[in-house]
C-alpha cells in the first residue's frame, strides 16, 4: 500500500541527472518516490528544524524549496525553482 499525501506546492518540469538515476535505479528507488515526499513536506531526516522551517516559508512565500535524502548510502537533493517551473533531483556532490 502506497500513502499519498497532499501536495504542498506543484512543478511544471521534473529532470534528473544520469548520476543520480543510476543511484535511484541501483537501489531500487523511483525518482517519482522522493518528488512526491519532496512536494508533501517530507524534506528528509537529514534537514535540521530550521531547514525544514525555510521550506515552508518558502513554500509559502514563493522560493526555493530544498530536500536532502540518502539513498543507497548515496545523498540526493531535490530542488524546486522558486518559480515552480522545474525541479531537480541530483547528487549532494553536483549542487
Amino acid at each position: 500500500m502506497i500513502a499519498v499525501k497532499t501536495p504542498l506546492f506543484s512543478s511544471e518540469r521534473v529532470v534528473a541527472t544520469p548520476e543520480s538515476l543510476e543511484v535511484l535505479s541501483a537501489s531500487g528507488t523511483h525518482p517519482w518516490s522522493l518528488l512526491s515526499r519532496h512536494v508533501s513536506g517530507d524534506f528528509g531526516s537529514e534537514l535540521d528544524a530550521e531547514d525544514v522551517q525555510a521550506n515552508h516559508d518558502a513554500i509559502r512565500e514563493g522560493e526555493r524549496v530544498l530536500s536532502l535524502y540518502t539513498v543507497g548510502g548515496v545523498r540526493l537533493y531535490v530542488i524546486t525553482e522558486a518559480d515552480r517551473s522545474s525541479s531537480t533531483i541530483l547528487r549532494a556532490d553536483q549542487y
